[in-house]
């Protein structure tokens, strides 16, 4: 039983952990067939065929099968394939522009799409062929007539003084392998010449159409090619029959006279007009009747001085002669003559403008009183060509040569010197540049002292004695009334003072404001010192010892006087003296005890 048992169970363990058969679907193959097509070029190109312009590509095909579309391809290396067309439809076939590509050898290869098998047909390539285009090159285009100018641009145009009438003689050539025919345009017209060619091929035109109107023009050739090439060139024309006109240049520098007998004659380029046309090309002046040419805007000639006619006329660069002017020449040589100044005396005290003029005169055409003028400036010191303080001159007024001028304050410029030049010129130019000359402005104030009423009533006193003081009397005075206050020092110095000695003040005195300007504009002052040491003394009076006061001299502020201080009954002791004596006892009896002490007493 337990045999049948384990049996049993082998079996059930074997049959468990099976399914069912499963049986897998075979993978569904889709074959393309391959393509019984087989495609040529109907035209080429071949092997080394050279090829130019527009190449047109066709094809023919073999076998069976049904064309959808068409893809063609171009390489110059047989490696790198561009496209060139996918054909969808019919015809089977693709206009090249081979001038798309650079020269060299090619190769075109062309597959089909087959509707038919579902497959591309393999590719199929032309022979190896040359593109060989060549751009015509114009080698000259130009005019046969007669002018002036390259004619190679707008800046530079050719001029032709060509008739109403006239001919135009163009003429044209190039290179290239097929030239077909060329076009000319932009003609003066009316119209436009017929083309040369295709067929016989003249190379030019005669252009005339009998209404050949004055301009300007620019012309265009274009030349073809057999494959479709062109190039063109342009030539830049004018057409001028109208000579220039002239007007008066400028002489000398612009007046009715010269002042000179070489006369400068300029501006011909202003004084001559061409319009539209071909422009000056040069002056004729006829001087003692002989006309003579001047290719430059000015030119110098020479006159004796008085008065003079010549003719001018101006010819245009294709030839055409103006019609002549007459022009006067005036020469006058001699220069305005400065006579003298008069300027009215300045002070600071002053109030109001001043007058200024100058004299002079002129014996040959006569002094030109709108371009003279007076100028100033203001100058520290008085010399030089240019005024300091103001750094220029100073017109004075618009012209002439008198005017006034006026400062809120001449006091501000006190010490300083008016400056003033005169410019003078003649109605034939000629100037005259005075020297400057100065008239300086100086202060209206003097304060001074009356030396004969100033000075010390002795000589010689005492020195330290308070009772036998130096009596100083003293005047000051103005020159004008003056208002304000004045600081006047007494001041002492020993007379054998060095540099390194300075004045010392003794006394102070300051004169109210308005005692000077009563009618004596003066004031008296006494003053007391006192010789304070022996010896010789220097005493001064100082009037502003500061400068604060602007006077008109400054010299005359201080007044010197002299006292000697000595002993009058007898010799006196000298106070800095006996400290001298004291030292010199001192240092004797330091002397003697010194040498007594190195004194060796003699043996027993």
């Amino acid at each position: 039983m337990r045999r049948f048992i384990a049996v049993l169970l082998v079996v059930v363990i074997m049959t468990m952990g099976q399914s069912s058969e499963v049986f897998l679907p075979d993978t569904e193959q889709v074959k393309m067939a391959d393509s019984q097509l087989s495609l040529t070029f109907a035209n080429g190109p071949t092997e080394n065929q050279d090829v130019k312009g527009l190449y047109t590509l066709s094809f023919s095909s073999t076998g069976s099968g049904a064309i959808a579309s068409m893809e063609i391809e171009i390489s110059s290396d047989d490696t790198n394939w561009s496209p060139v067309a996918n054909l969808t439809s019919t015809p089977w076939l693709k206009h090249v522009d081979t001038t798309a590509y650079a020269n060299g050898s090619w190769t075109f290869r062309a597959r089909a799409w087959d509707s038919a098998a579902e497959n591309f047909t393999s590719w199929f390539e032309s022979g190896e062929f040359n593109i060989v285009n060549q751009v015509p090159l114009i080698t000259s285009f130009t005019l046969a007539n007669s002018g002036v100018g390259s004619g190679v641009s707008a800046l530079d145009r050719a001029w032709y003084p060509i008739a109403a009438n006239g001919t135009l003689e163009f003429d044209w050539s190039a290179t290239d392998d097929d030239i077909t025919h060329a076009s000319l345009a932009n003609v003066p017209g009316p119209g436009s010449p017929s083309d040369d060619g295709p067929g016989s091929i003249a190379y030019g035109w005669d252009w005339s159409t009998g209404a050949i109107a004055e301009g300007t023009y620019n012309p265009r050739l274009t030349v073809w090619d057999g494959s479709g090439l062109s190039a063109t060139k342009t030539m830049f024309i004018g057409i001028d029959r109208t000579a220039p006109t002239m007007t008066t240049p400028t002489i000398g520098d612009g007046g009715s006279w010269s002042d000179s007998t070489s006369v400068i004659i300029s501006g011909f380029d202003a004084a001559t007009n061409d319009g539209s046309g071909s422009g000056l090309d040069y002056v004729q002046i006829q001087q003692d009747s002989t006309w003579s040419d001047v290719s430059g805007s000015s030119t110098i000639l020479t006159f004796d001085e008085g008065e003079h006619q010549i003719l001018m006329r101006a010819i245009d660069r294709v030839g055409n002669v103006g019609t002549a002017i007459t022009v006067d020449i005036k020469v006058d040589v001699t220069e305005p003559e400065g006579i003298a100044w008069s300027v009215d005396e300045i002070s600071t005290s002053h109030v109001g403008p001043i007058n200024i003029s100058y004299s002079a005169q002129d014996l040959g055409s006569g002094i030109d009183l709108s371009n003279s003028k007076i100028q100033y400036g203001f100058d520290l010191n008085g010399v030089g060509a240019t005024p300091d303080q103001s750094g220029r001159w100073i017109d004075l007024g618009a012209s002439g040569l008198d005017g006034s001028m006026g400062l809120a304050s001449w006091a501000t410029k006190s010490r300083q010197y008016l400056m003033v030049r005169a410019i003078v010129n003649d109605n034939a130019g000629n100037e005259l540049v005075s020297i400057p000359s100065a008239f300086q402005i100086l202060p209206g104030l003097d304060l001074s002292w009356n030396t004969t009423e100033t000075g010390v009533d002795r000589l010689v006193a005492r020195p330290g004695d308070t009772n036998g003081q130096i009596e100083i009397t003293s005047l000051i005075e103005a020159n004008q009334a003056y208002g304000g206050a004045v600081t006047v020092y007494l001041q002492s110095a020993p007379a054998d003072r060095d540099s390194g000695v300075d004045w010392s003040t003794m006394q102070t005195v300051i004169i109210e404001g308005g005692n000077l300007s009563d009618e004596c504009r003066c004031e008296s002052i006494v003053w007391n010192y006192v010789v304070p040491n022996t010896g010789q003394w220097d005493l001064r009076l100082v009037i502003d010892p500061s400068n604060g006061i602007d006077e008109r001299d400054e010299t005359n502020n201080h007044h010197y006087m002299m006292v000697t201080g000595a002993s009058v009954s007898g010799v006196g002791v000298v106070p800095s003296f006996a400290p001298s004596i004291i030292a010199l006892l001192v240092a004797g009896f330091a002397i003697a005890w010194y040498q007594k002490r190195r004194i060796t007493p003699p043996p027993n």
